[in-house]
């Protein structure tokens, strides 16, 4: 897909013609498009270094497609958990009840298996009453699962439930299923919306700078490194090794270094590393244990697969299984030692399931509310085919097809990379 090529403008179901129930609403002129500076920087892969290009603008509209009185809305979450998903359900059912007078709200259990009979999963009820208190929880009240359902029996299933309008929340995966579904719906010649609301805690999602989960991530990762370092400086000769989440993009390992200016080796998917020989990692951590009593080492879940050998399988969503890149650390750090006769006390944490698991902070409750209100007012005016998100500082529409298309990875040649290494310092030593 060429960059400087791709399409933003937004479908909408037909003309919106009903008058907005909102009262003193700010309503978006949708004749004012969103005008943004992106930078290679930001995005991936762009074909120019700055690109400017029009989008269209979140927010309610004036008039709207839907009947609010007869609409029937559904929500489904898929793939992993990660801080914020049931901030986002309360958000999108508050918004459709008490501002747009929606009365019926669904949730799909378990994901996409929701919506396939042979399953049997009962579907919920969401009101302001059994929403009410989810925020304080991470998780997600609907449950998830992985791996792609038959776009046809999921239609099939908005028929009988009678749904105009779907939310789907979830990472690319999730939003590649979604465009099926409306490729299936465009097919039958159906009037029902589907919005994606991206969710990703590896943040990851191509053309989203931020998925909502992301700073709750950082912040609870920042935590583990400190107590890494705490752990290593006890100890002579003690090495902290944390192991963060980050398949195919070391956002959170790399924010999370920037936060806390610990750390003195980061490892992330993007940038390849050796172990041995001069430079490799073995040699560097001696140098630096011998010179300071103590380091801290940073991997990405995803680092290093190229050093462990053979074909990754595949999950149900066609994600890679990850083999044991710190397990080989340890084993061959402390193989190092014992050959070369020096003191080495590692210390190990991998805090992955305890960081997506907790209930989101302030700012990720904050960027919740948006995406979820801005979700319903998009959908009641007739929109379909596209994503919620904060894009620079605005709040915009993105096509469904541009979030889908690939994953979003550090770009190892842009300024704030840059900053990464200085804080680490790694440059000078690790090649």
């Amino acid at each position: 897909m060429k960059r400087l090529d791709f399409i933003t403008e937004i479908p909408s179901l037909g003309a919106a013609k009903i008058q907005s129930p909102l009262k003193n609403a700010r309503f978006v002129d949708e004749s004012v498009p969103v005008t943004l500076m992106l930078t290679s920087g930001e995005l991936t892969e762009l074909d120019a270094d700055i690109l400017q290009k029009d989008f269209e603008k979140a927010g309610p509209r004036e008039r709207i497609y839907f009947d609010a009185s007869k609409a029937r809305c559904a929500v489904v979450t898929c793939g992993g958990v990660c801080p914020g998903i049931n901030d986002v359900i309360r958000a999108i059912v508050n918004e459709a009840h008490y501002h747009y007078g929606v009365r019926h709200v669904l949730g799909i259990s378990n994901g996409l298996r929701g919506f396939i009979p042979k399953y049997g999963y009962e579907v919920k009820v969401l009101t302001p009453e059994s929403v009410s208190h989810i925020h304080q929880f991470g998780g997600t009240i609907l449950g998830s699962s992985r791996g792609l359902q038959d776009p046809v029996e999921i239609v099939d299933s908005l028929d009988r439930l009678n749904i105009n309008i779907l939310f789907v929340i979830g990472g690319d995966g999730a939003m590649r299923a979604a465009r099926a579904i409306v490729d299936e719906i465009s097919a039958r010649k159906r009037n029902i919306a589907v919005i994606g609301i991206p969710k990703t805690i590896d943040n990851d999602i191509n053309f989203i700078t931020r998925s909502f989960g992301f700073d709750t991530a950082v912040e609870k990762a920042a935590e583990v490194i400190q107590c890494a370092h705490v752990e290593a400086t006890g100890m002579d000769m003690g090495v902290g090794l944390v192991k963060l989440m980050g398949r195919e993009a070391g956002f959170i390992a790399a924010q999370a270094t920037l936060a806390m200016q610990e750390v003195n080796f980061l490892l992330v998917p993007e940038q390849p590393f050796s172990l041995y020989g001069e430079g490799g990692l073995l040699q560097v951590v001696e140098t630096r244990l011998k010179e300071r009593k103590h380091t801290i080492i940073v991997c990405a879940e995803g680092a290093g697969q190229d050093l462990l050998g053979g074909e990754p399988e595949r999950d149900p969503s066609g994600n890679p299984k990850l083999g044991d890149i710190c397990g080989l650390i340890i084993r061959e750090l402390e193989g190092y030692a014992e050959s070369k006769d020096f003191e080495i006390n590692i210390k190990f944490i991998d805090p992955s399931y305890l960081i997506r698991s907790i209930p989101a902070n302030a700012g990720d409750r904050v960027y919740c509310g948006f995406l979820g209100q801005n979700a319903v007012h998009a959908a009641m005016a007739g929109k379909t085919d596209m994503v919620i998100t904060r894009l620079k500082s605005s709040m915009v529409h993105l096509p469904l097809h541009l979030v889908a298309a690939e994953r979003r990875r550090i770009n190892t040649n842009s300024d704030w990379w840059s900053s990464v290494m200085e804080a680490t310092g790694q440059r000078e030593f690790l090649k």
